[in-house]
C-alpha cells in the first residue's frame, strides 16, 4: 500500500511538468506511467517500454531530484519495470461519420515534396506486439527530432504501416515544431529531383536545399536506391551533412540495409542509427484494423465477421483495407447485411489468395546458424556455451512464433528437447526483446530473411 504522501508527491510532479510540456508529449509519455510501489529512500515505476523511461530521465530528471527520493550519489532513486503488452480488447467500436481526407503540406518550390496523408497519424496507427517497439521509437524521434535514434530505420514487408508511421512523425513535428522544416520524399521522386538538376544545371541548388534548408527529412522507399550507385552517393553525402548539423532522418525499406545491394559506405551509414521491425500483424491486431478501417468507411463489421476476414488475410494491411473497401461496396449496393457468407462471395479472391507461408524449423535454424555464426547441430545439440545458448533460444522462439505445430512437435525438431524448454525460450527471448533493442534487431533481421 503506498503511502499518501508518496501518492501526492508523484502527482506533484505530474501537475508541474504537465504545465512544462505540451498536451500530447504529456498523454503519450507521462500519462501512461504509473506507481507500483513507493518507500522514503525509492519509487517504483511501470512504464510501457524502455522509450517512456529513457524520456523521463533524459527530460526531467532534475524535477524528478526535486519531487522524489535520491540516492547518495544525487540521481532519482526510481526503480522501472515494464509493463506486459496490454490485452486488445475486441469488442466492436462506436461508428461515427468518416471524415474526409485534408492534405498539409510545406510549400517547397522547385522539387518534389510528398504530401502527408492526414489519415496518418500516431492515432490511428494500431498497436499490436509486432509494431509496439517501432511506434514508440517513431514516437521518441518526433517528440525530440535529431536528438535520439538518427537515423531511425523502419522496415518491413509491403502494407504493414511504415509509410503510415512516416506520415506520423511529419505530421507531429509539424504541428509541435513549427519552426522545423519537414521534408518528405519517396526514392522515385529524389532521383527524379536529380535528374533534373542534372540536366538544368542546377545541382548545387538541389544540394544546399537538401543539406542546408531541411531540418527532418523522410525519406519512404529505401529500397529502390539499390544498383544505382551515382545517386546512392549523393544521398549518403545528404545523410552526412543532415547529421553533422542535427538534422532528423527517418528511412523506410522493405527489407534492413545489410540485405540491400547497397554500398559498404551506405551500410556504414544506417548502422548508426535504430532500426525496427514492423512484423506480421497478428490475430487481435488485424481484427482491430477491420474495425478501425470500418470506421473510416462509416461501416460497422460485426466480430464474428470481422474475426473471419482477419483469421484468411493475414500479413497485409493493405489487403485488410481492400478487404474493406470491397465489402462496404458490396454490402451497400447489394443492400446486403454484411455476415461470413457475404464475405466468402465479396472477397472470394483476396480470402483464397492469403494463405500464410509456410517455414520450417530446418529454414529457422539455418538462418539462425548463419547470423551467428554457428552450426546448425549445435543448435540442435545440448551445448550450453553463450555463444550457442542464446542463438538455440531466438530459433526456438521463432519456431513457436512462425510454425503452427505443437510444442512437442518442435521439441522433437530441436534434437528432442521438451515442451517446456521450447516455452522457456520462448518467453526468455520475448521478455529480453522488450529492453534489448540490438537483440529485437537482430530477431527482425532473422525473421526477415527466413521469408526470402
Amino acid at each position: 500500500m503506498l503511502a499518501c504522501n508518496s501518492r501526492e508527491t508523484w502527482t506533484d510532479f505530474l501537475q508541474f511538468v504537465k504545465t512544462k510540456c505540451s498536451v500530447t508529449a504529456f498523454g503519450n509519455w507521462l500519462a501512461p506511467i504509473r506507481v507500483v510501489e513507493a518507500t522514503d529512500e525509492e519509487i517504483t515505476l511501470e512504464v510501457p517500454n524502455i522509450f517512456v523511461q529513457e524520456y523521463l530521465l533524459s527530460n526531467y530528471k532534475k524535477e524528478l531530484c526535486a519531487f522524489l527520493p535520491v540516492d547518495r550519489f544525487g540521481e532519482p532513486s526510481i526503480k522501472f519495470i515494464i509493463a506486459p503488452p496490454p490485452v486488445r480488447k475486441t469488442t466492436t467500436p462506436i461508428i461515427t461519420q468518416p471524415v474526409a481526407p485534408v492534405i498539409q503540406n510545406d510549400k517547397t518550390p522547385g522539387y518534389s515534396d510528398l504530401k502527408l496523408n492526414n489519415q496518418y497519424r500516431f492515432e490511428s496507427f494500431i498497436e499490436g506486439p509486432t509494431n509496439q517497439f517501432v511506434k514508440s521509437a517513431a514516437m521518441a524521434v518526433a517528440e525530440q527530432p535529431g536528438q535520439i535514434y538518427n537515423p531511425l530505420i523502419i522496415y518491413g514487408d509491403v502494407g504493414r504501416g511504415k509509410t503510415h508511421l512516416l506520415h506520423s512523425i511529419g505530421h507531429h513535428i509539424r504541428e509541435n515544431n513549427k519552426k522545423l522544416r519537414v521534408q518528405c520524399i519517396t526514392t522515385e521522386a529524389f532521383i527524379n529531383d536529380l535528374v533534373d538538376c542534372l540536366r538544368n544545371k542546377s545541382i548545387d541548388k538541389m544540394k544546399y536545399f537538401y543539406r542546408k534548408e531541411i531540418d527532418v527529412l523522410l525519406f519512404d522507399d529505401f529500397q529502390f536506391l539499390q544498383f544505382r550507385r551515382n545517386f546512392e552517393e549523393e544521398f549518403v553525402y545528404t545523410i552526412e551533412c543532415l547529421k553533422n548539423k542535427g538534422a532528423q532522418v527517418v528511412i523506410t525499406s522493405d527489407k534492413p540495409p545489410s540485405l540491400l545491394k547497397l554500398s559498404e559506405r551506405m551500410i556504414g551509414k544506417m548502422t548508426g542509427g535504430i532500426f525496427g521491425h514492423i512484423g506480421e500483424p497478428d490475430l487481435e491486431t488485424r481484427v482491430a484494423i477491420l474495425h478501425e478501417k470500418a470506421r473510416q468507411k462509416g461501416m460497422q463489421i460485426p466480430n464474428e465477421v470481422a474475426f473471419y476476414i482477419a483469421e484468411h488475410i493475414h500479413s497485409n494491411v493493405r489487403q485488410l483495407e481492400g478487404a474493406v473497401n470491397r465489402l462496404s461496396a458490396y454490402s451497400r449496393l447489394m443492400n446486403l447485411n454484411i455476415t461470413e457468407e457475404l464475405v466468402s462471395k465479396a472477397l472470394k479472391e483476396m480470402l483464397h489468395h492469403a494463405p500464410q507461408e509456410k517455414v520450417s524449423v530446418e529454414q529457422i535454424l539455418k538462418c539462425v546458424a548463419s547470423a551467428f555464426q554457428v552450426k546448425v547441430s549445435d543448435l540442435r545439440g545440448s551445448t550450453r556455451t553463450k555463444n550457442i545458448v542464446l542463438p538455440r533460444q531466438i530459433a526456438m522462439y521463432l519456431a513457436v512464433e512462425m510454425i503452427n505445430e505443437s510444442l512437442n512437435m518442435l521439441g522433437i525438431s530441436f534434437g528432442g528437447k521438451t515442451h517446456s524448454t521450447i516455452l522457456h525460450a520462448k518467453k526468455t527471448i520475448a521478455e529480453k526483446m522488450k529492453t534489448d533493442t540490438e537483440l529485437y534487431r537482430q530477431v527482425g533481421a532473422i525473421r526477415q530473411n527466413i521469408h526470402i
